[in-house]
């Protein structure tokens, strides 16, 4: 599928999802079932949300409240269950499977381990459940998933990374901080990421972090600089924003001056902030909005027995092809970060432009 066409899709989705507040989100592990309002439809039900990390920011900061409350606003009586599985595989089949002894039709999953979800999602085919595989693909025969192009996201950071070092790509080596090598989507940026780079720099060293842990990141890292000599490192490839802070701290510990290019993904708090002040060259960002909005629509969809809306292709798995909504991904760099995440209201200005970010704000064009 064509940009211009996911990009439309995005749009129509956006457009369709947009009708009047009726409910609202509740608070705790448990969200929703409150009061006696009931949705246009008269349906209710009960669903659950499975989130994989704490340490990548996005997900309590923006996926589970958009998701939530978009839901419920779909759904007014009906009850989210939620769970985060602190990047722990069991932990997630046991936080399913009590969602689904708990009367869970439909499972938002966003795995942990895209293979060992799998067992997960057996249980819910057992008991007659609907799963939707949200953000990262999951193994086994889900019903739907929604996601950005995460090739595409490897590809942007390794033509940013490029650009960034402009003339200095052929003087040195780069180092590649990837994700966590359960995490499918961590595959597919790493795939992208090297069918941009091959050929054109030298990867002195490569590593695959653990539980996209920044402390982890950090290490290696610092193994990177002890291995290669600080000096010869032109360019960073980090996965996202967590793991491109951890390649900075270990930088600067080793009083690296200039900072190389530093890539990112996420467009986290504290990877924005960088960027404003030049330590990290840019982050990719994924409106989580659209995504989460959407995934409330076909879970809405699953409850009440219909096929999932805006699933305009279909992505492969170990088992079928997965009728699939995919969005397309945006570079964010210094000249962008105004036009982008602050326009959509995804970082506010005044949460950004804090102390030492003041000037940058300004010289960025952020009030």
């Amino acid at each position: 599928m064509n940009r211009r066409l996911r990009a439309g899709l995005i749009a129509g989705a956006a457009l369709a999802l947009a009708v009047p507040l009726s409910g609202c989100g509740g608070g705790g592990s448990t969200a929703g079932g409150g009061g006696s309002s009931a949705s246009p439809s008269g349906a209710s039900g009960t669903i659950a949300l499975l989130l994989p990390e704490t340490k990548t920011t996005r997900y309590e900061s923006q996926d589970r409240p958009l998701f939530e409350a978009k839901f419920k606003e779909l759904c007014p009586s009906c009850e989210i269950l939620y769970s985060n599985a602190d990047q722990d595989a069991s932990k997630q089949q046991q936080q399913a499977e009590a969602a689904l002894t708990k009367g869970a039709k439909v499972l938002v999953l966003d795995p942990v381990d895209g293979k060992a979800a799998a067992n997960i999602v057996a249980k819910a085919q057992q008991q007659g459940a609907k799963v939707l595989s949200y953000d990262r693909l999951t193994q086994g025969p889900i019903d739907a998933y929604i996601s950005f192009d995460n090739e595409r996201v490897g590809k942007l950071q390794g033509e940013g990374l490029l650009k960034a070092m402009g003339s200095k790509a052929n003087s040195g080596q780069i180092v590649m901080i990837n994700g966590d090598p359960t995490d499918n989507n961590a595959t597919l940026f790493k795939k992208g990421a090297h069918s941009v780079l091959d050929g054109k720099v030298k990867i002195g060293k490569e590593y695959d972090t653990p539980t996209w842990s920044p402390d982890n990141a950090q290490r290696e890292m610092e193994q990177a600089i002890t291995a290669l000599g600080k000096d010869q490192i032109v360019g960073v490839y980090a996965a996202n924003d967590g793991t491109a802070g951890g390649a900075i701290a270990a930088l600067k510990g080793a009083g690296v001056n200039p900072l190389p290019p530093v890539t990112g993904q996420d467009a986290e708090l504290a990877g924005i902030q960088r960027i404003l002040a030049g330590e990290q060259a840019l982050t990719i960002y994924k409106p989580i909005k659209p995504q989460a909005e959407m995934a409330a629509q076909i879970a809405y969809d699953f409850l009440q027995g219909k096929a999932p809306s805006g699933t305009s292709t279909t992505v492969k798995n170990d088992t079928k092809d997965v009728p699939s909504v995919i969005l397309d991904p945006i570079v964010v760099t210094k000249d962008n970060v105004n036009d982008t995440v602050i326009k959509d209201g995804y970082q506010k200005a005044d949460q950004v432009c804090t102390g030492q970010y003041a000037s940058a704000c300004s010289s960025a064009g952020i009030s």
